[in-house]
């Protein structure tokens, strides 16, 4: 193996050779600066890539599985992953894990379960730590969920999307409305939380197909239910043949209107709507996402995925490898990441109100302080902008969205970008 490059001093991350070790990165990333930031808790994010199908919605790193996924493979090369980033969170306790993908439950409850005894033996994981497995409905999926829960995971989250056959047909899913009720039941008896993933303004779909999805959600009485707008993403099979006639998407009143359905129904139902797209009962919101929301950091493990690492004076995203099989021999050389960059000073504000903004409850004050090392009068022009729009409410000690500034949460977050600023 070809010796790492010594990195100069005075490099920025995205200069980094990409050869250079952790251990080199580690000293990059703590040279001295101007931000004084306070690191905020760490989570882990592990992607497994593979699906039995890509969906024509889809635009995450997903791959069609070949006829034998390479599960101890690809394990190896996590570890490996993990083994040669330890020295960028030395010292940091994980406080929660989710293993996304993909469909992470195409993997054996065995590989699940030496992949998190793995990670234990590497990284110090707080009490009660949070550990979420993405399944879909399947049956092969759903006759291992015991296992999984035998293996570590504390929470399921299911890929249901509709209960309805013609537009999970249309969806391109490969389950039934059948298997994703018995999915939900089994999650039930199996964990004590559980979510379940619905999707609105499918094609072709009426309020009334609607609000009968939402009824049977609902009916299963689900700790957790995560909703989510279809849209129509770039590089997916819906960009390029978007669905026409009579599958055409809602138009946006009748999309706005079915959001409106679903808060009504939540709300009713006990669950409360703690983020954009996100319900819970008491003591079941998701702690790991939470995270992310609240500009937490998250080291990403496994192909395409994405790392945030806060350091005393700067903040760093990575991304590792796209490609499976690149990831892999990448990962096993110790040179898992393709890309790392510094977050600039003038897009910390944009990045952490991207994130908190999502939040009914918004962010604290002092969390901007601490985990951007930035003033209060960075964002206090764009405060004011948003305070006389009606989309914010604030005191001395938080800032929250309104309702006008969950309906218009993009606009709301725009006026942080730098430019706005200018």
């Amino acid at each position: 193996m070809t010796p790492p490059i010594p990195i100069h001093p005075q490099a920025s991350p995205s200069e980094a050779p990409a050869t250079a070790t952790a251990a080199e990165l580690a000293a990059l990333y703590l040279r001295p600066g101007s931000l004084q930031i306070t690191p905020p808790p760490l989570a882990l994010y592990i992607h497994l890539p593979w699906c039995l199908k890509k969906c024509p919605y889809c635009d995450f790193n997903s791959h069609t599985a070949p006829a034998e996924v390479p599960q101890t493979a690809y394990v190896d090369a996590l570890i490996a992953d993990l083994e040669a980033a330890l020295p960028l969170v030395w010292g940091r306790k994980v406080v929660s894990v989710f293993i996304g993908g993909g469909t992470p439950s195409l993997f054996s409850p065995q590989a699940i379960d030496r992949l998190l005894a793995d990670v234990r033996a590497r990284l110090p994981l707080e009490a009660g730590c949070e550990v979420t497995l993405e399944a879909n409905p399947g049956t092969f999926e759903r006759e291992r969920f015991a296992a999984f829960r035998s293996a570590g995971v504390t929470r399921l989250s299911i890929g249901v999307q509709s209960f309805d056959d013609a537009k999970l047909h249309a969806l391109g899913r490969v389950h039934d409305r059948a298997q994703a009720l018995a999915a939900a039941e089994e999650a039930a008896r199996t964990f004590d939380t559980f979510n379940l993933d619905l999707m609105y303004a499918l094609p072709g779909q009426t309020p009334d197909e609607l609000q009968a999805d939402l009824r049977q959600a609902l009916a299963l009485a689900p700790p957790h239910l995560s909703v989510y707008h279809l849209t129509l993403e770039p590089n997916t099979l819906f960009a390029t043949q978007p669905p026409s006639g009579e599958q055409a998407l809602p138009d946006d009143d009748t999309a706005y209107a079915m959001l409106d359905a679903i808060t009504e129904a939540t709300a009713a139902a006990g669950m409360t709507r703690y983020e954009v797209s996100a319900y819970a009962r008491a003591g079941h919101r998701c702690q790991h996402n939470l995270n992310y929301w609240q500009f937490g950091d998250y080291l990403g493990l496994g192909a395409g995925a994405h790392s945030k690492l806060s350091f005393p004076h700067r903040v760093v995203r990575q991304v590792r490898w796209r490609d499976p099989a690149t990831y892999m021999q990448r990962a096993r050389a110790g040179q898992a990441v393709s890309n790392s960059d510094e977050v600039g000073r003038d897009a910390l504000p944009f990045e952490f109100m991207l994130n908190a903004l999502r939040l009914a409850d918004g962010f604290a004050l002092d969390d901007y302080r601490a985990r951007t090392g930035l003033a209060l009068s960075s964002i206090e022009p764009a405060l004011q902008r948003a305070e006389k729009l009606g989309l914010i409410g604030r005191d001395f000690q938080r800032v929250w969205p309104t309702t006008r500034g969950f309906d218009f949460l993009s606009d709301l977050q725009a006026l942080f970008l730098p430019e706005a600023a200018g």
